[in-house]
């Protein structure tokens, strides 16, 4: 597993840490340092525009355990985790389950809405089994592996992501003002019960 050098904490989340990302390349080429990873930057730049900070990238081989265990770790250090890659139905494609695996519950709508916007695009994304889960108060959401298909995922939920990390920190008011101002803080996008791991 390589690691892009970024420096965090590696506490719990604090309060004010709310919009702290991190975002995880899951890819078997990248992590030998056969091919330089795209889609982790470009995910970072989407995240970077919405106020999210991002303190950490990584890079993982498409590998359940290895997957599971960086995610877990992420999910006590950061509010939100966008990994890249692994969402397919290849051999080795085993993202979907590695964060199955350590997230308390499924927020299923997000997927759906990146499949949905997707397959506007392309038939092909309907091939993309990435899920949305919750861990602790970290959201967790995979996205495609291809940086086009990362960063237009990403914006489809863009929208949504604003009042998610507002309910994980506990905030479940719905008033108007609270809304109108979560919109402010977070822009529109541009156009173009599951068993934890211990």
């Amino acid at each position: 597993m390589r690691k892009t050098k970024m420096s965090f904490s590696t506490t719990e989340p604090r309060a004010g840490d709310k919009l702290s990302a991190a975002v995880v390349t899951v890819s078997d080429s990248c992590a030998r340092g056969e091919r330089e990873d795209a889609s982790g930057p470009a995910v970072a730049q989407v995240l970077n525009k919405l106020h999210f900070q991002v303190v950490a990238r990584e890079v993982v081989a498409d590998d359940l355990v290895k997957i599971q265990n960086l995610l877990i770790r992420l999910a006590r250090e950061v509010r939100f985790i966008a990994t890249t890659g692994g969402t397919g139905i290849a051999p080795r494609d085993v993202t979907p389950e590695a964060t199955v695996a350590v997230c308390d519950r499924l927020v299923d709508g997000v997927a759906e809405r990146m499949r949905s916007e997707g397959t506007k695009k392309t038939p092909f994304a309907a091939l993309s089994r990435g899920v949305c889960g919750v861990r602790g108060r970290a959201l967790i959401l995979n996205l495609p592996g291809s940086p086009a298909g990362a960063v237009e995922s990403l914006e489809a939920v863009a929208g949504l992501l604003p009042h998610a990390m507002e309910l994980l920190s506990g905030k479940t008011e719905h008033a108007g003002s609270s809304t109108a101002a979560l919109g402010r803080r977070f822009p529109s996008p541009a156009p173009w019960s599951r068993r934890r791991m211990p």
